[in-house]
């Protein structure tokens, strides 16, 4: 077969198009597309909701591709074992007892294989700039290219429609601060703030990220590690368990809220 160069750029356009123009309104928008956003992803999407991440990067996966300061190797604790491999079917090695080695392409790899196939549709090289709020209550996003952002453009952004968005961007929370810079100290913090990300310390970060996981402003959650840096909590370094517990418990979080 000839292959016509203008119909594989009209069947790249086309799809797309048709998806994006699909996913303008659905149950939960994620940002972030990090080892919590994709594992929260992954559970909604196989549970049977409409679920979209949206990612600013070309990448998926955040900060697990690198392991620990490039070396491609990230541990787990036991309950991120019964995730990582009991669920997505990575290999875990025991290092030493309640220590698990995981191979970081494989896993970030895997984590992005099973959600997609579980439902997700990621979109990529997509930033979130702003918030949908009505009535005091999130009810979508505000997006834009990461090229018009990062260029400096004066573009106008378009928007979508979520009963419910996952704040999953890492120790920045972006949505959050959204948030909190267009709506003042209305968060469901001790001070209605941004607490803030306090040093590393792998034990308190890990201990306190599920409790931190959690709804944040109604129908905005945290996950991940923005929820240690909106809560004041520790961050962990390249400890994974915290992270796709976070993204199972905000999935269940959620599917008790839109059943």
């Amino acid at each position: 077969m000839k292959l016509d160069d203008i119909k594989i750029s009209k069947a790249i356009i086309e799809e797309y198009m048709d998806e994006l123009m699909d996913y303008l309104d659905v149950d939960v928008a994620i940002g972030g597309g990090g080892p919590s956003g994709l594992t929260a992803g992954y559970y909604l999407s196989k549970a049977g909701f409409k679920v979209s991440l949206f990612e600013r990067k070309l990448s998926i996966g955040g900060g697990m591709w690198g392991g620990g300061m490039m070396f491609n190797k990230i541990v787990v604790q036991e309950a991120g074992r019964e995730i990582l491999e009991g669920e997505f079917g990575v290999n875990c090695k025991e290092h030493e007892k309640g220590y698990y080695v995981a191979d970081s392409i494989e896993a970030a790899s895997t984590l992005c294989s099973k959600a997609c196939k579980a439902g997700l549709k990621i979109f990529n090289l997509i930033s979130i700039e702003d918030v949908m709020i009505r009535n005091e209550r999130i009810t979508g996003l505000v997006l834009n290219w990461t090229a018009v952002e990062m260029a400096g453009l004066h573009i106008d952004p378009l928007t979508i429609r979520s009963k419910t968005v996952i704040d999953a961007t890492g120790h920045d929370c972006e949505i959050v601060r959204v948030v909190q810079r267009k709506m003042g100290p209305r968060l469901m913090t001790e001070t209605g703030e941004i607490m803030g990300e306090k040093p590393m310390w792998a034990d308190r970060g890990e201990a306190s990220l599920l409790e931190n996981t959690r709804e944040v402003y109604p129908n905005l959650y945290v996950a991940g590690m923005a929820s240690n840096a909106v809560y004041g909590s520790h961050r962990m370094g390249p400890i994974f368990g915290g992270m796709l517990l976070s993204g199972k418990r905000v999935a269940d979080l959620i599917m008790e809220k839109l059943r």
